[in-house]
């Protein structure tokens, strides 16, 4: 996947990589098939997260991050059945490459057969997961793939197994606890800012058009 931006970034993200951009007071992006890909072909999966910013935080500057899967920390656990591919946040001492604004933590979370994963530290924060492939156990119930899982924020911990394998996409974050207000690709808290950062995107003020 190529990726190009309105402040100058460029990069291709090869199978297993990410890309973490914050699109602040404004930027214009393609994500698109570079080239080669064009000419050879063949599958293409793809996850995209809309991460929401405080409102204190909307208007920063725009920024982004390109990681290949070999610059994502691989981290073993229940004896190598489970591996932690941190992208941000910490686990146990070690801190994944991407700096969240916010505190949030990210991962993909690869379980082998028999795999038995405890989490812990999650009490009052909002837990995003998803079943991206096989299926998992979580609290007495099974998410199977393409699904997402609905959790409360009551609980400290979370335990996560699989029978037969799974490839999870797994975060938390402290609530933002602000309205939100949405239109086409602009999310703000009012109605109001959204109408201001149309107004700032039709007068060029995101940077140059792609």
């Amino acid at each position: 996947l190529a990726h190009q931006d309105s402040a100058g970034h460029e990069s291709v993200i090869r199978a297993g990589g990410v890309q973490w951009m914050t699109a602040g007071r404004g930027i214009i992006h393609a994500e698109v098939s570079p080239s080669d890909f064009r000419q050879r072909g063949g599958p293409l999966e793809i996850l995209q997260l809309w991460v929401n910013l405080p409102a204190r935080l909307k208007m920063s500057e725009p920024a982004y991050t390109g990681l290949q899967r070999g610059e994502i920390p691989a981290l073993a656990a229940d004896g190598g059945k489970a591996t932690i591919n941190l992208i941000a946040g910490d686990w146990e001492g070690a801190s994944g490459p991407v700096r969240s604004l916010t505190g949030v933590f990210m991962s993909t979370i690869e379980l082998r057969a028999g795999a038995r994963l405890r989490i812990a530290g999650l009490l009052g924060r909002n837990v995003f997961l998803y079943v991206a492939r096989g299926s998992a156990a979580i609290g007495g119930d099974t998410a199977s793939a393409f699904h997402l899982a609905e959790l409360s924020d009551q609980g400290d911990e979370l335990v996560l197994e699989s029978e037969h394998g799974a490839l999870l996409l797994f975060g938390h974050a402290e609530p933002i606890g602000e309205p939100v207000f949405s239109h086409g690709p602009f999310v703000m808290n009012t109605r109001e800012e959204i109408v201001a950062a149309i107004d700032d995107f039709q007068a060029g003020r995101f940077g140059p058009a792609l």
